[in-house]
């Protein structure tokens, strides 16, 4: 009964895209005759997940109060729907790992990544039925690994089976959505599911094991992206930059208030406090440039992707990078 309702918690509903509407519409509103904007003026459409929780943060932080634009919010059960939700310009700014980037520029995507942070790698992982016979990352071999096709979790299963001398055809993969990927590990319809935190905190206090995190996988960088559009205005420009500026203060906020964090943001999202704490208590929240190792990281993921065959073509990453806020990090 306490899986059905951690389930239930965690389980977040299709994109609310159709109650809102992107800024990119109006290439002046905001900005004035004389070049200068008027925040008031903007309304930034701003994507949600669950497992990111960054309008909780926002407001337990206190970085949501005294905003100078409007903001509203949908919410999405992955990266790939939110990067769909950015590219039709439904919502402008939105957070994710580091596959959907990669998968929405193979699509010719209108979008671009405008800030990254260190989130920890011990929050991606595989995780089996506790007492399954895989014990090595080898024994997946033809087995049915749940993943969501197109996240960070998806580059993290490549990498790991590309480590253990598999590929994709050696196994069966179930593209599904968190929840639905619960739900078949629960009752032995796959035997292996690729995920992140919270989900990973999920499994595990639900009685699944970890057989190998993120660690040794990946870069563990979680991007900010946003709409092309909505950066070709002055004044959406701005209010982007200001956004960054509050979130990475309220990621210096949840670094030395973890258990307060916990408690609080699981009372707004529904998320069980114990899954919260355990998730975040091994998360980083290390806001960082857009250098040069960052971007050089990003275009192996994407010639990971590429070389799998998982994406059609090659992507050259740069043309999606936009790295006008990395002067926040200047002294």
């Amino acid at each position: 009964m306490r899986s059905k309702r951690l389930f239930a918690a965690l389980a977040v509903a299709t994109a609310l895209v159709t109650a809102a509407c992107g800024s990119s519409g109006n290439d002046n509103k905001g900005v004035n005759a004389d070049g200068s904007v008027d925040l008031s003026q903007v309304t930034l459409h701003l994507g949600d997940q669950k497992g990111q929780a960054l309008q909780a943060l926002l407001e337990v932080s206190g970085e949501a109060k005294d905003l100078p634009y409007k903001v509203e919010w949908s919410t999405f059960t992955a990266g790939p729907p939110m990067l769909e939700a950015i590219n039709a310009g439904s919502i402008d700014f939105g957070g994710v790992g580091d596959a959907p980037p990669v998968f929405a520029a193979a699509a010719k995507s209108q979008i671009k990544i405008a800030g990254v942070y260190d989130s920890g790698a011990a929050g991606s992982a595989v995780v089996v039925p506790k007492d399954s016979a895989i014990k090595d990352p080898k024994d997946l071999r033809g087995k049915k690994i749940a993943v969501t096709k197109g996240s960070s979790a998806h580059y993290h299963l490549l990498s790991v089976l590309t480590k253990a001398g598999l590929t994709f055809a050696d196994i069966e993969p179930q593209y599904l959505q968190p929840a639905d990927a619960l739900a078949a590990l629960s009752t032995g319809r796959v035997d292996a599911w690729t995920v992140w935190d919270p989900y990973v905190a999920q499994a595990e206090l639900s009685g699944n094991r970890v057989l190998v995190d993120g660690n040794g996988y990946v870069k563990p960088d979680s991007f900010w992206v946003v709409g092309s559009k909505t950066l070709g205005n002055k004044a959406n420009a701005a209010a982007v930059r200001d956004l960054l500026g509050r979130i990475q203060r309220a990621h210096t906020w949840i670094t030395g208030h973890r258990e307060d964090w916990a408690k609080q943001s699981s009372a707004i999202t529904g998320v069980p406090y114990d899954v919260t704490l355990l998730a975040v208590n091994r998360a980083n929240f290390t806001d960082h440039p857009l250098d040069d190792a960052t971007i050089t990281a990003e275009q192996q993921v994407a010639d990971a992707f590429s070389d799998a065959k998982l994406i059609p073509g090659k992507v050259k990453i740069t043309d999606f990078i936009d790295t006008r806020f990395n002067d926040r990090f200047t002294s």
